[in-house]
């Protein structure tokens, strides 16, 4: 008996209607990217694991795809190794998947450097793979649309984050609040906390506080040796109300002995100044809560999220100031934000926010008689696409029943018939197919019908 085929965890097919659903959310954010003068670039799947490991943190690491040596990789493997999989892997694997689109970004720039117009504008959507836990809305294999801009330190390329975002999903049609933080603003926390070396740990931690709730949050903390001296100097912060201004000037007394802290605070002050006169939409919030656990990350961070949908982050992000300096180019800062193009189809799935002519189904169908209605129709059908109509013929002269059915699935909007009567008359049978009606017109007249 054949084995039933299946495909990994993680993964999915996509149907027809998946795709044409799909390509609607690429276009869209596609069309504002480039409103905003970002150019298109791909990188390769696999990259060299040297150029991914380390960049991700310890957790971002353990969740990276590697792939076995081709060969014999398992050649003058010292028997030791077996007993450790972590060594054994990277003497095995030279390569793996990338993780993300951000640290193949920074291996680009850096190898083409030469050829590049600084500051960089590049948008890029390509899948991403992590070896993470599948559930909803999270999948082992799924596409990232990123847009990034290098080479400038200015807060000015933050607001054009800030607005794209806004502008791609008030094309969506989606409610959505953008968080935003400053990496620099949890350091000089970290600092007044009296454990600055720990804020890796702080903020892997605080970036699960939505997931798990602030008593997990503490829980881990502790965990992590951090005390409670300085976890009663961070809770309060994460459960700062208010309006943005009220939270900045809160902060900025909780900062005063931090420099770094103070930066981070000006940086937030100058930002929320140009994001009140952009005339901004959707709801944008100074969230100290908010981490983002990559290590990267160095100044303002973003994240966004459906008001009206059960889902995690759609829309994320954040300042990098030296990500191409592992690489071997120092001083290039960035910033970039990723949308997930995977939640963004659950979001507008659910809140039946995807437009009806998203899926280019035929508008037509010319129904097969036989080989002289084939003949005459082929010339039509020709013109009818060179107006953008989209058309196809039924491949079999089969009965008319059958072919409307066709036509009744595919969700084509007419179904034309053209015997030999008609044919001599220079006129088409034309039937929509959701009304039944049925009307005769001039052959030269059916692009205008259509149209």
């Amino acid at each position: 008996m054949a084995q039933k085929p299946s495909i990994p965890k993680g993964t999915r097919d996509f149907t027809p209607v998946e795709m044409a659903r799909r390509d609607y959310i690429f276009s869209t954010i596609k069309s504002v990217f480039k409103l905003y003068g970002y150019s298109p670039i791909e990188t390769p799947a696999i990259e060299n694991l040297s150029t991914l490991l380390g960049k991700y943190g310890d957790e971002g690491d353990k969740l990276l795809f590697k792939i076995l040596n081709s060969g014999n990789a398992f050649d003058n493997i010292e028997p030791t190794l077996l007993k450790d999989s972590s060594a054994l892997s990277l003497k095995v694997c030279e390569k793996g998947l990338r993780y993300d689109l951000t640290v193949p970004f920074a291996r680009f720039v850096v190898q083409h450097q030469s050829e590049l117009q600084f500051p960089f504008k590049r948008y890029q959507i390509q899948p991403v793979w992590r070896a993470d836990r599948p559930q909803k809305g999270r999948y082992r294999e799924f596409y990232q649309c990123d847009v990034d801009v290098v080479g400038s330190n200015s807060l000015l390329n933050e607001l054009e984050l800030v607005q794209i975002a806004d502008d791609v999903f008030a094309r969506f049609g989606i409610s959505v609040v953008i968080k935003i933080n400053n990496r620099k603003i949890l350091s000089g926390l970290a600092e007044v906390a009296g454990c600055q070396e720990r804020l890796t740990d702080i903020t892997i931690a605080i970036d699960k506080i939505d997931k798990v709730g602030l008593d997990e949050v503490k829980k881990e903390l502790m965990g992590k040796g951090i005390g409670d001296n300085a976890i009663n100097t961070i809770e309060p912060v994460l459960l700062l109300s208010g309006s943005n201004r009220s939270k900045l000037e809160v902060m900025k007394k909780l900062l005063k002995n931090s420099q770094t802290g103070l930066l981070g605070v000006e940086e937030m002050t100058k930002l929320f100044d140009m994001i009140e006169v952009a005339e901004i939409n959707q709801k944008v919030e100074f969230d100290l809560s908010l981490a983002r656990g990559l290590n990267y990350y160095t100044g303002a961070i973003f994240e966004v999220k459906a008001l009206d949908a059960e889902i995690g982050s759609i829309c994320g992000g954040g300042r990098y100031d030296d990500l191409t300096g592992i690489f071997g180019l120092k001083g290039l800062s960035g910033v970039g934000i990723s949308f997930g193009a995977d939640r963004i189809y659950d979001v507008l799935l659910s809140l039946h926010k995807f437009p009806i002519d998203a899926i280019n189904t035929s508008q037509l169908l010319f129904a097969n008689l036989g080989d002289e209605d084939v003949l005459f129709a082929i010339p039509i059908i020709k013109k009818l696409r060179a107006k953008g109509i989209i058309a196809e013929i039924y491949p079999d002269a089969v009965k008319l029943k059958k072919q409307f059915e066709y036509a009744e699935k595919k969700n084509i909007k007419y179904l034309i018939i053209a015997g030999k009567e008609e044919i001599t008359r220079g006129i088409l049978n034309i039937k929509e197919i959701n009304t039944g009606k049925q009307n005769q017109i001039e052959i030269n007249n059916l692009i205008d019908y259509i149209e």
